[in-house]
C-alpha cells in the first residue's frame, strides 16, 4: 500500500527535475505536461484502493508510526490529491501558450511541479513537523512562482505575500514545539488518542487557536487575508490560476484536518470563533470584490469569500455541515481555477484585466463568453451547477441547526457574488471595446488556442457532470465527512489494530 502513497508523491518532484534539466529547450514544457498527466493516473489508482479498502496507511522506511514518517490517505486526503493532479494537468497544458521563453528559462516549469508536489504532500502527510515540511515547500516554490519575471509589481506583491506567510510559519512551528512538549508526539493519529488525556485542557485550547491563527493565514481568513489579493494579480495567469485554486485550500484541509481530528475538545469555544470567523471571511472578501474592476482582483477577493463558505462546514461541524465543506472544497477548486485561466484568455486578446479597458468579448468570442459562464453561474450558486448543490448543502445544515443568522449571511453573500460576476459580464464581455478594438480568438495561431482553451473547456464540463450529476459527489462528501467525526479508522489504519 505504501506504493500508492508514495508515487504520487514522489512524482511531482522526479518531473520538476527532468523540466530543470531540459528547460533550454521545448522538451522542459512538455515533461511537465506528460508528468502531470502521470500524476492523474497515479492519483486515480490511489483513490481506487481508498475507496475499495478505506482509509491507507504506509510507514516510510519501515519504522512504525508513531515514530516515522506516515502517509495516510482517507476519503477527504485522497480526492483532494485527485483534484490536485485535474488542476495541475490543466494548468500545465494552458502553460504551454502562456509561459514564455525566458519564464521557462528561470525555472517555471520546476518551480511549479515542486509546488505540486508540496500541495500533494500536505494532502498525505500523517504529521504535524511533515506538514510544517510540506509548507515551506510550497512557501519557497510558490515565492519563486509569484516574483518570476522581476517586476516591480511582482516583487512588492512577492514580498508582502512571505512575510505574513512566514509570520504564519513561525507561529506553526511554534505550536509544533508546544504540542510536542506536552504529548510526547507529532503523529496526528497519536495525538487524537493523547490530547485527550492531557490534564490541562486550557493549554491545549490555548495551542489550538495559535494553529487557528497559523492556518487561517494560509487560508485567507478574516482578519489576515489581506497577502492574498496584494498578491495574486501579479504573476503569470497560469500561476493565479494554480495559486487561486490549490494554496488557500490547502490551509482550509489542514483545519479540517486538525480541528476534527486532534483538537476537538472545546468546541463550544474554537468552533464558535471558527462561526464568526467564517461569517467576517464571506462578507469581507465579496464586498471587496465588489470594491474592484480588475477581473483578477476581482477574482482574488471572491477565493477569500468562497474560504468562508468552507470554514462554515467546519465550524458548524454537523455531518451534513461537513459534508457541504468537502463538496465546496472540490467544487471551488475547479471553478476557480478555470475563472483566473480565462481571465488570462481575455488579458490575451484585449491587451488588459481592467475592465474600464477592455470589452467586446460576446461578440468576438462567443465560446470564451459560454466558457465563462458556466464557472461564473457556477461560483455565483446558480442552479443546477456544482456551486448551487454546495451552498445548498451548506445553508440547510445552518438551518438544521437552527443557525438563522449564519445562513443569512451565506444566502446574501451569494446575492453579492452574482453582481461581481454580473459586472466582468456587462465590462468585459457584453458592452463595445472601449477603443473599438476587435478581440477575437482568431487572432492567436491554432496551437495557442488549443491549449488555452481545451483546459478552461474541460474544467467546464466538469463543473457542468458535478451540477448535473450530484448525488454521487454528495454520497462522496458525506462518507468522508462521515470519516472526519469518526476517525477510528483513521487511526487504527496509522497505528494498528490494537490503537
Amino acid at each position: 500500500m505504501s506504493w500508492y502513497l508514495a508515487a504520487p508523491l514522489a512524482l511531482p518532484f522526479l518531473t520538476a527535475v527532468a523540466a530543470f534539466l531540459f528547460r533550454q529547450s521545448s522538451a522542459g514544457r512538455w515533461i511537465s505536461v506528460f508528468g502531470n498527466l502521470a500524476l492523474l493516473i497515479l492519483s486515480g489508482l490511489l483513490m481506487a484502493q481508498v475507496l475499495q479498502q478505506g482509509v491507507l496507511a504506509g510507514q516510510m522506511g519501515g519504522w512504525q508510526a508513531p515514530f516515522g514518517i506516515t502517509l495516510v490517505a482517507d476519503y477527504l486526503g485522497a480526492v483532494m490529491v485527485v483534484i490536485t493532479a485535474i488542476t495541475a494537468l490543466a494548468v500545465s497544458i494552458y502553460a504551454l501558450a502562456d509561459i514564455d521563453e525566458r519564464k521557462e528559462y528561470l525555472g517555471y516549469h520546476a518551480l511549479f511541479n515542486v509546488l505540486i508536489g508540496g500541495v500533494t504532500g500536505a494532502f498525505l502527510t500523517g504529521d504535524l513537523f511533515n506538514l510544517y515540511v510540506w509548507f515551506e515547500v510550497m512557501l519557497i516554490s510558490s515565492f519563486g512562482l509569484l516574483v518570476l519575471g522581476g517586476s516591480k509589481e511582482q516583487i512588492d506583491g512577492g514580498i508582502k505575500y512571505v512575510t505574513l506567510n512566514l509570520v504564519s510559519t513561525i507561529l506553526f512551528l511554534s505550536g509544533i514545539g508546544l504540542v510536542y512538549g506536552m504529548t510526547g508526539t507529532l503523529n496526528m493519529a497519536d495525538l487524537a488518542l493523547t490530547v485527550p488525556t492531557l490534564e490541562n485542557q486550557g493549554l491545549v485550547t490555548v495551542v489550538a487557536v495559535m494553529f487557528m491563527i497559523a492556518f487561517g493565514v494560509k487560508a485567507a481568513l478574516f482578519p489576515l487575508f489581506f497577502w492574498l489579493p496584494a498578491s495574486y494579480h501579479t504573476p503569470a495567469f497560469s500561476v493565479s490560476a494554480v495559486f487561486a485554486g490549490l494554496l488557500t485550500k490547502v490551509g482550509v484541509y489542514a483545519l479540517i484536518r486538525m480541528f476534527t481530528l486532534v483538537f476537538d475538545g472545546d468546541v463550544a469555544f474554537t468552533h464558535t470563533i471558527l462561526l464568526w470567523v467564517a461569517a467576517f471571511t464571506m462578507v469581507t472578501g465579496v464586498l471587496g470584490a465588489a470594491a474592484q474592476n480588475d477581473m483578477r482582483k476581482i477574482l482574488s477577493f471572491h477565493i477569500i469569500s468562497q474560504i468562508g463558505y468552507m470554514i462554515l462546514g467546519l465550524a458548524l461541524l454537523t455531518p451534513f455541515a461537513l459534508a457541504g465543506a468537502v463538496f465546496y472544497l472540490v467544487h471551488h477548486i475547479i471553478v476557480k481555477a478555470n475563472l483566473f485561466l480565462i481571465a488570462g484568455v481575455a488579458e490575451k486578446i484585449t491587451g488588459s484585466t481592467d475592465l474600464s479597458k477592455i470589452g467586446g468579448l460576446y461578440k468576438s468570442a462567443p465560446l470564451l463568453a459560454v466558457l465563462f459562464l458556466i464557472p461564473a453561474f457556477s461560483l455565483a450558486g446558480f442552479p443546477p451547477l456544482s456551486g448551487f448543490w454546495a451552498k445548498y448543502i451548506l445553508v440547510a445544515a445552518a438551518l438544521e441547526v437552527q443557525a438563522w443568522l449564519i445562513a443569512s449571511v451565506a444566502l446574501l453573500v451569494g446575492l453579492l457574488t452574482i453582481y461581481s460576476m454580473t459586472k466582468i459580464w456587462a465590462e468585459a464581455f457584453w458592452k463595445a471595446h472601449p477603443e473599438g478594438m476587435d478581440p477575437v480568438l482568431s487572432q492567436l495561431d491554432g496551437r495557442t488556442r488549443a491549449a488555452l482553451l481545451l483546459p478552461i473547456a474541460g474544467l467546464a464540463a466538469m463543473t457542468l457532470v458535478i451540477g448535473f450529476f450530484p448525488e454521487a459527489f454528495v454520497v462522496f462528501a458525506t462518507t468522508a465527512a462521515g470519516q472526519l467525526l469518526d476517525p477510528t479508522p483513521y487511526i487504527g489504519a496509522v497505528l494498528g489494530g490494537g490503537a
